[in-house]
């Protein structure tokens, strides 16, 4: 029998109202401004920290003592002061933003105890990466920039190595898949791919998001498949597997060591920027500290994220192609293109399917929902007669 990918990918997409559209569109939209507004508000923040000299009392008191500690301590200031400054806006975009569009049913309290948690990880990992970006500065002189590249990259794999078993469990739960068919299937899955039974997980998402998602995360022994309860809840058997065969393709294919090469690549092209343009900017927010001295650390932080935010085309461009390659590997080795379908076009409510091919460019961290949809529906047409497990 013959199939028509265009029409098949019309008919999947058409089980979304146009109502259901409307908001996708309206959410994925907003996610987009969002992103100058956070650089807005990102340049507020380095205003007001250096303008206030809030940073000249700890570095003061602790000016006769080590310059690590001293280092450790600014920074670790910064880093909690900076989120308590911008923190009504990220309860208005990370909460009260997301319960308006139903992508959260999570209490405000229950947020907030948890990025609390969040502060605190980010104050001390944070700011003994500084202490080291710093040491970088000072050791290395002009050529700060090549050596904190791979810092970046080291920082990045020793924080995946460690979040599975000593982070991630601070906000989420993870339990063994519950027994009966969808474990017998999900295991099935990873032995055939050689995952370990012990690194397939499902954790309770819900208590964060409202969305259909599942991810691989850690490095080396600390790998491990994870998905979450509304997947399970809302997907059939069929769509369970196909989205744990996408998984698994992540994890097989090794995207994480993938994306630690890039960003540590990336992290170079950043720094150099940053060591070019920091004097513009340390005179335009009003500072004197030159880019060795912690004070300046506000306005290191924002140039250091400008340029980031800058390069998301190339970085949503590195993830936009790992998640085809897995889509792939799910439909190679699972076979289910029209679960796979099913799957994709739950994601379609917070993340507009039907976007234009410069829109994703810029913006979106995985393909349309329509051109996995149809890539799934053209995989279905050329090997439909060769595997009838669809």
């Amino acid at each position: 029998m013959s199939i028509d990918p265009q029409a098949a990918t019309a008919a999947v997409l058409s089980r979304l109202s146009e109502a259901e559209l409307e908001t996708a569109r309206s959410y994925t939209t907003g996610n987009h401004w969002l992103i100058l507004a956070g650089l807005v508000v990102s340049a507020l923040v380095a205003f007001i920290l250096v303008r206030s000299r809030v940073l000249d009392a700890p570095y003061a008191r602790l000016e006769q003592r080590g310059r690590a500690l001293r280092t450790f301590v600014v920074a670790a200031v910064y880093l909690v002061l900076s989120t308590l400054i911008v923190l009504p806006y990220s309860i208005y975009t990370d909460w009260w933003r997301e319960t308006q569009y139903d992508r959260t049913s999570q209490p405000l309290g229950d947020y907030l105890a948890q990025s609390a948690i969040e502060t605190v990880l980010t104050a001390v990992i944070g700011a003994l990466f500084l202490v080291a970006l710093y040491a970088l500065l000072r050791r290395t002189g002009r050529w700060w920039w090549a050596w904190g590249g791979a810092l970046v990259a080291a920082t990045i794999a020793f924080f995946l190595l460690l979040s599975p078993t000593l982070i991630e469990p601070l906000f989420n739960e993870y339990e063994p898949v519950p027994e009966g068919e969808v474990r017998e299937a999900v295991l099935d899955l990873a032995a055939d791919a050689g995952v370990p039974p012990e690194r397939v997980f499902v954790f309770d998402g819900s208590r964060q998001s409202n969305n259909f998602t599942a991810n691989v995360s850690g490095v080396g022994g600390s790998a491990r498949i994870a998905i979450s309860d509304v997947a399970l809840g809302e997907a059939s058997l069929d769509e369970v597997k196909a989205v744990t065969g996408h998984e698994i393709g992540h994890y097989v294919l090794g995207h994480v060591w993938r994306q630690v090469a890039v960003l540590g690549l990336l992290a170079v092209a950043v720094f150099w920027l940053t060591a070019r343009t920091y004097p513009w900017f340390a005179r335009a927010f009003g500072t004197h500290a030159s880019i060795e001295d912690v004070r300046g650390l506000p306005v290191l932080a924002f140039t250091i994220g400008l340029f980031f935010t800058l390069a998301q085309p190339i970085t949503n461009t590195l993830t936009r192609v790992g998640e085809r390659e897995a889509d792939a590997y799910s439909l190679d080795n699972v076979g289910l293109p029209d679960a796979l379908a099913g799957a994709l076009a739950k994601t379609a409510e917070y993340r507009y399917p039907l976007a234009g091919p410069v829109e994703e460019a810029l913006f979106y961290t995985h393909p349309t929902v329509e051109s996995r949809v149809r890539t799934a529906m053209e995989w279905k047409a050329a090997n439909v007669g060769a595997n009838a497990s669809e």
